[in-house]
Formats: structure tokens, C-alpha cells, sequence
């Protein structure tokens, strides 16, 4: 890897200079490599150009991190019902349905940025495959959509597609954890990096007949 002018350069007598007047003297930093049982320390090399070599480009990983960091992603806001403020009491037996409230492109995706660097750059993208929706009573409920936000017409009916039913009263914790996965290309390269964001929130439920005495 060129690691740019030689300082102080060789005098001009020295063989390095290959009968050369013009140009300079560059250095050069070999990688360390292993040989056959033995460890081969990577040293400086120096050469002559007429001009001063092209830098190296920068590391495509680091560039998609930055990326990704600008992207400024973050957990779900939880939609449930029964909902978790003072007072709200579930029946148990009855369907709750959870949901991603109000989705943003930095909650659910999908969504695109870039970085750059020297004349080069990298694209990322990045959308939620799914959402582990932790129940708080030993249940976990995988939902690989947004799930649908309850309205009072639907009644007693079941989630479509996100759902889950209690059976023991009391008061739960519910978490969802969200699970990015980030598409990135750039600069002859391209990988994925996974992340995940978790938040929680808290229901009650109860037994019909306790909430009607």
C-alpha cells in the first residue's frame, strides 16, 4: 500500500533512482504473509515515479458503517391491545393484537443512505425481516409484517397477522425486538450487516369475572 513521498528522499547516486532525474521516491508497505511455517513481518518499500501514486481507496465496510450510522435507526414504538396505560385492563382468553405504531422509515424501513470518501462510495440499504414480540408469560410471537392496528369493529376477533392470546391473569412486560437486516455495495464489494432494537411496554390482564364485580 503506497504511504506516499519518501522523506528524506535517497541521494540521486542511489541504484534506486533507476538513472532517473525526474520524479521521486515513494514508499510502499508490503502486508505481512505467512510462509511455509514461518511468519514473514511486513516492511516499507521504496520505489521511483515519475508522479505521485494513487491513494488506496477507502475500506467499503467502514463507509457502510457510516452509512448506517446516518441512517440513525431505532426500535419500534409497540402497538397493543389491551393498551398498557393505568387503568387498561385485558380479559384473558381475548385476542390482544400488537402492532408497529406509526412506522417511520428508521423504525421499519426501507431505507437508503450513503457515505463517501475520496471519490468513492458505497450504498446502503437497510428494512426490518421481522419482529419477536416477547409476551412476558414464556411465549414469543414472530410477526413478519406491521401487523394490524386494532379498531373497536373488529370486536372479539383474532389479530390476522399479529397476535396472541393470554391465559393467566396478571401484569406482563411485552418486548418487541426488531431485526434489521442492511444491504450494502460499493467499491467492488457488498455485504450485509444485521441489527436489532428492542422496546418494551407493559399490559394487564385479568378475569372477566373479577373485572365485573
Amino acid at each position: 500500500m503506497p504511504t506516499g513521498l519518501a522523506d528524506p528522499q535517497p541521494a540521486k547516486s542511489d541504484p534506486i533512482w533507476e538513472d532517473h532525474s525526474d520524479g521521486a521516491i515513494y514508499g510502499c508497505d508490503e502486508p505481512p504473509h505467512v510462509g511455509r511455517g514461518f511468519f514473514i513481518a511486513g516492511r516499507r518499500v521504496l520505489f521511483w515515479a515519475a508522479s505521485a501514486p494513487a491513494p488506496p481507496p477507502p475500506d467499503p465496510r467502514q463507509l457502510a458503517q457510516q452509512a448506517v450510522a446516518s441512517m440513525r435507526l431505532k426500535a419500534i414504538t409497540p402497538g397493543i391491545v389491551p393498551e398498557s396505560g393505568a387503568g387498561s385492563i385485558g380479559i384473558i382468553g381475548m385476542p390482544t393484537w400488537m402492532w408497529v405504531e406509526n412506522p417511520t422509515e428508521n423504525t421499519w424501513g426501507p431505507i437508503t443512505r450513503s457515505a463517501s470518501a475520496g471519490g468513492y462510495t458505497v450504498v446502503a440499504v437497510a428494512k426490518v425481516n421481522k419482529i419477536a414480540w416477547n409476551m412476558g408469560d414464556g411465549f414469543q410471537v414472530v410477526c413478519t409484517s406491521k401487523g394490524t392496528p386494532y379498531a373497536d369493529s373488529y370486536g372479539k376477533r383474532s389479530s390476522p397477522d399479529c397476535g396472541h392470546t393470554y391465559t393467566r391473569q396478571g401484569r406482563y412486560t411485552v418486548s418487541a425486538t426488531s431485526y434489521w437486516r442492511v444491504t450494502w455495495s460499493g467499491i467492488g464489494q457488498s455485504g450485509v450487516i444485521p441489527l436489532d432494537f428492542t422496546r418494551s411496554t407493559n399490559i394487564t390482564m385479568g378475569e372477566a369475572q373479577v373485572l365485573s364485580q
